[in-house]
């Protein structure tokens, strides 16, 4: 589509709210003689000003003294209307103080009856301004909407992996759990009966490798699917930081303001994932020997923080443009309307700090249980 010609070169449709016919006429003669190409429509009274709004305008020009309301009057009304239609002010007397009030409402410009040589470059530069920040407007719009369907696919995305881990811990629990199990019990018959000791030794032996792949695919279940959150947010979050000290010897506390959290659906997942991601980072960049957790539920929001005691993250490592982790927080905590803020001290005492908030409904949080997160993922 080729790009619209600019005010100067093309048919401007201008309604003219005047109550003297001959001023109408030397108006519009005046931007003739200018060089533009002018189709106007005359009204005198603030109604029909309104009443033909809809046929579509490049300007409105207003007398300031007018019979019934002012020019000032009617910009307030257009303005209340939301209509952004460059207005000039045209006045035979006009004080400065209604100027200034004038401007300060919305006009493009004020121009005396007297002097219009002003009239055609003031018209010109109104339109063009207009048009400026309407063509802002709808790219800040579309922004938005593009910003508003990348969080949806996001949402979406996550909705989807939760949905897939959840299918893949299934497989593991029903096929290879099911089927580890079966060795284990086929491997302690054959200990028990078997009458050689390097068979029983090797059987010994056997058992403890498939015990160990027992426990590891219960926890890839749990990280995939943590069923965990069935007993509440605080009782999984708590059964991931004693897990996290166990297998990584490094100090982890949890406080929490109550013992369970009435949630609504999806969020303990989100605050879950946040904080299993958090502690994922300490274990593999903090080089830190203690971390707190506090979860919190006050005044209709929820709070998840994470602190370490650790080297910190420098800005540098912030701004990188693979770093997914952080980003994956941000993109989560959006999926129920929370946000998450990261501060570090990477010089001093060093030190990260990861806070997810979400912001509750107080009906949702008061009818639904933390049990129905299952419903999301």
């Amino acid at each position: 589509m080729p790009p619209p010609l600019p005010p100067s070169e093309r048919l401007l449709r201008i309604l003219h709210v005047e109550d003297v016919a001959l001023d109408h006429d030397l108006l519009i003669a005046q931007l003739r003689r200018a060089g533009l190409r002018v189709e106007a429509r005359r009204v005198e009274t603030l109604a029909e000003v309104e009443q033909t709004l809809p046929e579509g305008w490049d300007a409105v020009i207003a007398d300031f003294d007018l019979p019934g309301a002012s020019g000032l009057a009617i910009l307030k009304r257009l303005r209340e209307l939301k209509v952004w239609l460059p207005f000039l002010l045209v006045s035979g007397q006009i004080g400065e103080d209604m100027a200034v009030e004038a401007m300060r409402n919305g006009a493009a410009d004020y121009l005396f009856k007297g002097n219009l040589n002003r009239l055609a470059p003031a018209l010109l530069r109104a339109i063009e301004a207009a048009e400026a920040r309407n063509a802002r407007h709808e790219a800040d719009q579309a922004l938005r909407q593009s910003k508003q369907r990348l969080h949806e696919l996001a949402g979406h995305l996550q909705n989807s992996i939760e949905m897939e881990r959840s299918a893949i811990a299934r497989e593991i629990h029903d096929d290879v759990g099911g089927s580890l199990t079966a060795v284990k019990f086929d491997l302690a018959w054959i200990a028990r009966h078997a009458q050689e000791d390097i068979v029983r030794q090797r059987t010994r032996a056997a058992l403890d490798t498939v015990t160990s792949a027992l426990e590891a695919s219960q926890r890839i279940m749990h990280n995939l699917h943590p069923a965990i959150l069935d007993q509440g947010l605080v009782a999984a979050v708590e059964w991931m930081a004693q897990g996290f000290e166990r297998r990584t010897g490094i100090q982890c506390t949890l406080r929490a303001s109550q013992e369970q959290m009435q949630l609504p659906a999806g969020v303990p997942l989100v605050a879950y994932r946040a904080a299993q991601e958090a502690l994922t980072n300490v274990a593999k960049h903090a080089q830190a020997s203690r971390v707190d957790i506090e979860l919190s539920m006050q005044a209709g929001v929820l709070t998840l923080e994470v602190n370490d005691n650790g080297r910190g993250i420098a800005p540098e490592d912030l701004a990188k443009a693979r770093s997914f982790g952080i980003r994956g927080l941000h993109e989560r905590a959006a999926t129920v309307g929370g946000w998450v803020d990261l501060s570090s001290n990477s010089t001093g005492t060093g030190g990260t700090s990861v806070i997810l908030s979400v912001p509750l409904e107080d009906d949702a949080i008061e009818g639904t249980d933390s049990n129905s997160a299952w419903g999301e993922s």
